[in-house]
């Protein structure tokens, strides 16, 4: 999985458990290292789904990057067993990001192509 190269980017992260490792290895290029080749200014978005808040991997480290990324970082937690919706149902990935579907679904339609591949890289990952 390769980080996008454009510093402007829009980055959002799904990421359940374990899952978490990529992600957090972004992460703390964007928002904890220095590199006199590398400022990220675009924006980061992750979505951390986990079954229960003590298995919260990095919380407090998350929370310091939001400090630190301010209007470049957003952190959203998703705890299916503790958690619900408006409707009652258990508050998984899909859920959470369900009651941002209109802003998510903004931030795809910009320039979607061009997100999606630059360089001859595609930024996309799916597992």
């Amino acid at each position: 999985m390769l980080m996008p190269k454009d510093p402007n980017a829009t980055i959002i992260m799904l990421a359940t458990g374990t899952g978490i490792a990529p992600f957090r290895s972004f992460l703390w290029k964007m928002f904890f290292e220095e590199h006199e080749d590398y400022k990220f200014n675009g924006l980061a978005w992750l979505f951390l789904g986990v079954p229960t808040s003590d298995t919260l991997l990095y919380k407090e480290e998350f929370e310091k990057m939001v400090e630190i990324g301010g209007e470049n970082f957003r952190l959203d937690f998703a705890v299916s067993r503790e958690q619900t919706n408006a409707a009652g149902e258990k508050m998984y990935i899909q859920t959470r990001m369900a009651e941002y579907k209109e802003e998510l679904w903004e931030m795809l339609k910009i320039d979607y192509k061009k997100q999606l591949k630059k360089a001859e890289q595609w930024n996309v990952e799916v597992y």
